[in-house]
């Protein structure tokens, strides 16, 4: 019973029970391979499976999940951004004016000048161009515009997102501002309203504006105002101006290679115009034609044409002599019609074909002589004897210096002077065969010289003055006073300060060449001074009259003095220093040249116009023995041979016949003076082409002693003068004016 209970299978802790076989081997129960058990690992297999799908599908969804959440904040963003922009939109809109009032500003006005017969002579004003309408304009300039600024310029309603966001991104990549999104109208808006700077506020009232503008206006209306009114670089605003800026023709005109090189301007108008970088300007243009090639505005065989024909520019801005005309005329326009509020159109006196014999003369002579004599500069004025100035040539070249030396430059006349002392002389009492002894002559401690240091002894005035005497204009300067000669050359027409000493006989005080001429202009007309003037008539773009000119000219001297001076002054061109001026009219005239030849002159005139010029060097230096009868002279005889070529010739005014040496009144010298022995040729009859009979000797004048410093001489003792009218004071006509320099001439290229 004890075995019995021992072999009694005891339950164990150590593992599952285990069961005998019948062969007495022992399994567990992990050992048997059960149906069961299957099913089982199965459905753990499954299990794992669905839990790795679950797992995936959790993955997906995380993944959308995080691009919906990203999508969701930025809608979120952007519509807080759109809250924030219309804010920022209301509020510098708010401080701007009430669209109610916006209106577009008058385009800046511009001046139109143009020659006697019509022709341009130059455009002024902060424009500088006349507006042209779209219809006008060469059909180039407008599509090179388009095709380069603004591709989508007819289909945009003003601002152009699409553009806007090609030059984020181009700026972006490039990291630079390179590129910008601005529309033309935008554009616009900016040169209409706004300033240049860049600010968030300009931006958003630049954007308001253009929207308004295209509202207002129809595309072509806005693109017109556009090329009115952009800059183009040097001093150029508007189309028309640049244009006539870089090759001397209208806007009308302008060829596809031309237009081109406008359009690749507006980029960086400074920087790129060929009148500074010829190479950057040729190249921009190149990109506006493969823009336009893009846009089917051209062939491919205009671009191959343009390409291969690049537009030529004039040599420089403004470069004819015409401008030192146009900057006169601009100066003196607010003194006759105020301030210029609106295009005008100017009617000039100058004859645009005189002007450019009158230049091309002063400059063959300077390219051909001036290095050679050392002289850089030249002036030439021409004046008819209404006071119309025909021509007026300032200086060698316009485009490398703006100073008009013919009016503004004061230099000394030397014996131009002179014939302001005879004049005196002779309404003092004295003839042109009045006797004078050329010889050497000290007064005080001057002592003036004959050029070259030769004398001719016992001469008549007319020889005198013709030879261009210098101690004979001394003794008459004593004669009749300086004083009186100040009042001479005032009357006739000088207007600066002139120093009332004896060495005025020599033209030591200065005078611009412009006035000295127009001093001479009684003679040539028969002794009226007209007002001398380059303006003709001042009308509005509609034709209203806002200046006419009629002025008069009022008698300055007597028909009988006029007659005396111009006998002797054709001395000067038929016998004496100007003999190189003379041509086939009846001329007259006087040389002058002042000391070491810092200024050759010569003043010449005929009925017909009366002319001078000056050579010379800014700097004031010294000529290689230039006299007024060298380069002057001639300057003036190519001139005036051009100028009267075709006119009928006339006598010059004036019938005073010389009177024979035999009868000549001897007790016209001056007491005191001895007697010099007779000089072979001394004495010259000189007639003038009108003369018809010969008027009777004049009744000589008693000659009042003065003390010249030891040298006996008569003197005129005061101002009286033989003309029965009033004589002006000496500052008649006021000073002349000085021109300031302004930004509108910085701007046209000055």
């Amino acid at each position: 019973m004890a075995n019995r209970r021992d072999s009694r299978i005891e339950p164990s802790f150590e593992g599952p029970p285990r069961a005998k076989s019948s062969a007495g081997f022992s399994v567990s129960e992990e050992d048997r391979v059960v149906p069961s058990n299957r099913n089982t690992s199965a459905k753990r297999q499954s299990a794992r499976t669905k839990a790795s799908r679950r797992g995936r599908g959790k993955s997906r969804r995380g993944l959308f999940g995080v691009l919906g959440r990203l999508a969701y904040w930025c809608f979120v963003l952007a519509i807080w951004g759109g809250i924030a922009a219309a804010g920022i939109v209301v509020y510098y809109g708010a401080k701007m004016p009430a669209a109610t009032t916006w209106a577009i500003p008058d385009r800046a006005p511009n001046i139109r000048i143009v020659s006697v017969d019509g022709k341009l002579l130059a455009n002024r004003g902060m424009s500088g161009g006349e507006a042209v309408g779209l219809h006008e304009m060469s059909t180039y300039i407008p599509e090179a515009v388009i095709a380069i600024e603004d591709r989508r310029f007819y289909s945009h309603l003003g601002i152009d997102p699409i553009g806007l966001s090609r030059a984020m991104v181009a700026n972006v990549v490039g990291g630079r501002f390179s590129q910008g999104g601005s529309t033309l109208t935008q554009q616009l808006a900016k040169n209409l309203f706004l300033t240049p700077d860049r600010t968030l506020e300009r931006k958003v009232q630049e954007v308001l504006l253009a929207l308004w503008l295209e509202h207002k206006h129809t595309k072509d209306q806005i693109l017109e105002m556009y090329l009115n009114r952009v800059y183009f670089g040097s001093g150029a605003y508007g189309v028309e101006a640049a244009s006539r800026r870089y090759f001397g023709k209208s806007a009308r005109d302008v060829t596809l290679p031309e237009a081109a090189l406008l359009a690749g301007l507006l980029k960086a108008p400074s920087r790129l115009s060929p009148a500074r970088d010829p190479k950057a300007a040729e190249r921009r243009s190149q990109l506006v034609l493969t823009a336009m090639r893009d846009e089917g505005k051209i062939s491919a065989k205009e671009l191959t044409t343009a390409m291969s024909a690049p537009a030529s520019r004039v040599a420089s801005y403004w470069t004819g002599s015409e401008n030192y005309v146009a900057d006169a005329i601009v100066e003196e326009l607010p003194d006759l019609i105020g301030d210029v509020r609106g295009d005008i159109i100017v009617d000039t006196t100058v004859d645009l074909t005189l002007q450019k014999l009158a230049e091309q003369s002063i400059r063959r002579l300077i390219d051909g002589s001036g290095k050679k004599l050392n002289a850089s500069q030249g002036v030439l004025v021409s004046i008819d004897n209404s006071g119309a100035v025909r021509a007026m040539v300032g200086g060698y070249d316009y485009s490398t210096s703006q100073f008009d030396r013919a009016s503004e430059a004061r230099r000394q006349p030397g014996s131009a002077f002179k014939p302001f002392v005879y004049m005196a002389a002779l309404e003092a009492g004295r003839t042109p065969d009045s006797v004078r002894n050329d010889a050497p002559i000290k007064i005080g401690k001057w002592t003036p010289t004959n050029y070259g240091g030769k004398y001719f002894g016992k001469v008549t005035l007319a020889t005198a003055l013709a030879k261009s005497l210098n101690s004979v204009a001394a003794q008459l300067t004593m004669e009749v006073g300086p004083d009186a000669v100040v009042e001479a050359a005032h009357r006739m027409g000088v207007q600066s300060d002139l120093t009332a000493n004896t060495s005025i006989a020599l033209g030591t005080s200065e005078v611009t060449p412009l006035e000295l001429t127009s001093a001479y202009v009684p003679f040539a007309n028969g002794g009226y001074r007209p007002d001398v003037h380059f303006i003709r008539r001042v009308t509005t773009a509609g034709g209203k009259v806002l200046y006419d000119n009629n002025g008069g000219a009022p008698r300055v001297i007597e028909p009988e003095i006029v007659g005396m001076m111009n006998s002797m002054m054709m001395g000067t061109v038929e016998i004496g220093t100007a003999r190189k001026a003379a041509f086939a009219w009846p001329a007259a005239g006087k040389t002058g040249t002042s000391q070491n030849s810092r200024d050759a002159w010569f003043i010449g005139y005929t009925a017909n116009l009366t002319t001078g010029v000056w050579f010379g060097n800014d700097d004031g230096g010294p000529m290689k023995k230039v006299t007024g009868g060298a380069l002057p002279a001639q300057a003036w005889h190519e001139f005036m041979v051009a100028a009267h070529e075709g006119v009928p010739v006339r006598p010059l005014p004036g019938t005073w016949r010389s009177t024979p040496a035999d009868t000549i009144v001897q007790d016209e010298l001056p007491p005191n003076t001895a007697q010099p022995a007779p000089v072979p040729s001394a004495s010259v009859s000189q007639s003038a082409p009108s003369a018809q009979k010969a008027s009777p000797p004049r009744a000589v004048r008693p000659a009042e002693t003065v003390d010249a410093g030891g040298f006996g001489m008569p003197g005129g003792g005061g101002t009286t003068a033989s003309i029965k009218r009033p004589v002006p004071p000496a500052d008649v006509g006021g000073p002349v004016k000085k021109r300031q320099t302004s930004i509108l001439d910085i701007l046209t290229g000055g």
